[in-house]
């Protein structure tokens, strides 16, 4: 993999791939690796490539999830799901693993699907893409960004590029990652496509609460969370099975994180969005118990362990610090044990257990998770090539499209699926 200018012969075939990130990499060695002829150049505007890559999983990097049936898969996007389902049919992550294994990078399953490196280094996956790149001979172009596209007569490209040069391409694929103040937006507009309005997705919510106030790392495993609808929310029909979400929520010093928290926010992105991201949440602690259930507990402990106090710990998946905090929210005294506790408060109890609502004001971004949701319109792609439907020529692959997934790593497996497919029609196509 060269680091120097490079122009393809007048003969030969150039492939431009414009981002230097997990899409664009494995583009550009699909690409290379399926018309070894072709001359393939990722050109990336930083001096960093596959820097989300490398903060992934905590430094681990999530690289895909253990789902291997397209349907299922491809529900685990908030937008793009319908378009991915058939995609997922060409490369989905049982391939993913073998690409990797081919390459002498094993992967392991967590408990909760997530697959890593065996390594558990992100090193590991950027060193697997520089050398199967090297190895394809992708030449790499770091600090050199696209500043303009153009068509000309013949198909060919014309790619302006932020050093004030300029190359020509026969196939160009975007994969820049988030169109977030990219200077391409106008560009693509230009050449005839629609940008879907840009939000945040998979981001913790600021939350200021005595409740959980001085709780910092504290987590539940398995609680329930969902959005009370505001008017100003505008909820789409297809999302109203996400409405709520089930896992680990985690108590951090802001408000509140964890899988639970950033699914909900990937699945209501736009709308949480519209609210200036102040809304009201409502916590199940008890995940799936229903009040019936926890007051039939309580009436146990009221006949066997009248005697105990109420603010001892009594369920296992709550904290015993947060536990305490619930009681006393409720006004229920330290002296007060179960025998003394009246219905009334019984039931102001079991509201905070299983209906505890708290005021989210603002968003943190999760450093390891963060996604834009928005981008290139999807029924303007071609998801069988990748190709776009209003430039031929001209491919698309991750972030930059109207595509993301919930936090385990689906959205990587989109870039890699996208990835693939856009390789390999653009090395077909030449």
């Amino acid at each position: 993999m060269t680091t120097s200018t490079h122009d393809a012969t007048h003969s030969q075939k150039h492939i431009a791939i414009v981002g230097g990130g997990a899409a664009g990499f494995f583009a550009a060695i699909t690409a290379a690796e399926a018309n070894p002829a072709a001359s393939v150049t990722i050109y990336e505007r930083s001096q960093h490539t596959l820097s989300k890559v490398k903060i992934s999983g905590g430094g681990r990097c999530n690289v895909t999830h253990s789902c291997f049936e397209p349907a299922k898969l491809a529900s685990h996007y908030p937008r793009g799901s319908r378009e991915l389902h058939g995609a997922f049919h060409r490369w989905q992550p049982l391939d993913t693993i073998q690409w990797f294994a081919e390459r002498g990078v094993t992967l392991k399953t967590e408990a909760d699907g997530r697959m890593f490196p065996d390594s558990d280094n992100s090193q590991t996956i950027i060193d697997c893409f520089h050398t199967a790149a090297e190895n394809a001979g992708v030449n790499l172009l770091k600090g050199v960004g696209l500043k303009g596209l153009s068509q000309s007569p013949d198909g060919s490209f014309t790619l302006k590029l932020t050093d004030d040069t300029q190359t020509s391409a026969d196939a160009t694929c975007i994969a820049t990652g988030s169109l977030k103040a990219s200077p391409l937006t106008r560009t693509l507009e230009t050449l005839g496509h629609t940008i879907e309005p840009l939000a945040p997705s998979l981001f913790a919510f600021n939350v200021a609460d005595r409740r959980t106030d001085g709780l910092s790392g504290l987590s539940v495993q398995n609680a329930s969370v969902f959005v009370v609808v505001s008017s100003l929310a505008t909820i789409s029909p297809r999302n109203s099975k996400a409405l709520a979400q089930t896992g680990p929520i985690l108590i951090t010093h802001r408000g509140f994180s964890g899988p639970a928290i950033l699914r909900l926010s990937a699945w209501q992105a736009r709308s949480l969005q519209e609210q200036n991201y102040h809304f009201d949440i409502v916590i199940n602690w008890l995940s799936n118990l229903t009040e019936s259930q926890v007051r039939d507990q309580f009436a146990k402990l009221r006949k066997h362990k009248g005697r105990t106090l109420v603010r001892s710990k009594i369920f296992e998946a709550i904290p015993r610090r947060l536990w305490e905090r619930i009681v006393e929210a409720t006004g229920i005294s330290e002296d007060t044990p179960w025998s003394q506790l009246s219905k009334a408060v019984e039931t102001k109890l079991i509201n905070q257990l299983i209906a505890a609502r708290y005021s989210v004001q603002g968003k943190t971004t999760n450093k390891d998770e963060f996604v834009t949701c928005g981008g290139v319109r999807l029924n303007e792609i071609d998801f069988k090539s990748m190709q776009s439907r209003k430039v031929p020529g001209l491919y698309f692959a991750g972030e930059c499209l109207d595509v993301d997934g919930i936090t385990g790593g689906y959205n990587f497996q989109a870039a890699w699926t996208g990835g693939r497919i856009a390789g390999l029609s653009m090395a077909d196509g030449l």
